[in-house]
């Protein structure tokens, strides 16, 4: 017999709460939050908005399936199971935090709230979840499929991500690696890091280095499949070059990194704690992964 489904309700506790839990009190937050010349007004009203929308999504969810509810910084400690529906409660930013450590598993992103949240990832209202959940049980609702970029080293480690990974010294100093391509070209670097980034990570820091960059290739788009990488700040020397700092990689192409010092890291979506750590030597493959992000975005119409 099949269980029911489980809602699993992810969030990250408001700038209230964790004052709260700094201070103590709230007369103590407003103490020390006078001191520094602010009030207490928009952390209320964040607070409050984020309250109101996990009391509506708990109402929304239906009676007959399981619950449960994981704050963000536990994601890695939470095991998450087949039959699970995520819903994200927050910023755009939630839904890569919670991605990675699914496995088809779909996700709804919860907008508490739209006058600060863009929406790109988090696109329901609270008050539209009961019905979108509703249209997911019966298969109607709609679902974007987005690729994700995996790092694999050559221990048997791995590291998905949804927006991006970045490969470099774990002190942010000079990384010192050998750079490959699927066709052949290769080229021994030293630089400040390395960033590879998918469709849904193009609006994020991929976007600032293209900006800055301008070459004549496009970003790919929020559902492609394609991937793109940036060299940053590549120094040429008598050993190490400049010539491959950026380009797209298409599905089944990848990236290697051979290191070429000690305490290099591979970290995904600004997440530096959830890191593989590479020395002298070891590789890693970076490649679109074979998981991808089912993300809800409404009702079929």
């Amino acid at each position: 017999m099949s269980l029911n489904p489980r809602a699993v309700v992810v969030y990250r506790p408001t700038e209230y709460s964790e004052l709260l839990g700094r201070h103590g009190t709230r007369q103590q937050i407003q103490f020390f939050l006078e001191r520094r010349g602010h009030g207490l007004d928009q952390l209320d009203e964040r607070h409050r908005l984020q309250a109101d929308a996990l009391a509506t999504v708990a109402a929304a969810i239906p009676t007959e399936w399981r619950r449960a509810q994981v704050k963000r910084g536990d994601l890695d400690r939470w095991l998450f199971e087949p039959e699970d529906v995520v819903i994200a409660v927050g910023q755009d930013g939630l839904v890569p935090n919670v991605a990675k450590y699914l496995s088809g598993q779909p996700v709804v992103g919860v907008n508490p709230d739209p006058a600060r949240n863009p929406g790109l990832l988090v696109r329901i209202s609270p008050n539209d979840l009961a019905a979108v959940l509703h249209a997911l049980g019966e298969g109607s609702a709609t679902i974007e499929d987005r690729a994700m970029v995996q790092a694999r080293t050559d221990d048997g480690q791995s590291l998905l991500a949804l927006n991006e990974v970045f490969i470099g010294h774990s002190t942010h100093q000079s990384a010192r690696y050998s750079l490959a391509l699927s066709d052949g070209r290769h080229e021994s670097q030293s630089s400040s890091g390395i960033l590879v980034g998918t469709g849904t990570g193009a609006t994020g820091w991929c976007r600032s280095v293209w900006n800055d960059r301008r070459p004549s290739w496009q970003l790919p788009e929020a559902t492609s499949g394609t991937l793109a990488w940036f060299v940053r700040e590549a120094w040429p020397s008598p050993s190490t070059g400049v010539e491959l700092t950026a380009g797209r990689l298409e599905a089944g192409e990848q990236l290697r990194v051979v290191a070429s010092s000690d305490a290099l890291v591979i970290f995904g979506d600004g997440i530096e704690a959830d890191r593989l750590e590479l020395t002298w030597g070891q590789e890693a493959v970076i490649s679109v992964g074979v998981e991808r992000l089912r993300l809800v975005t409404g009702i079929s119409r």
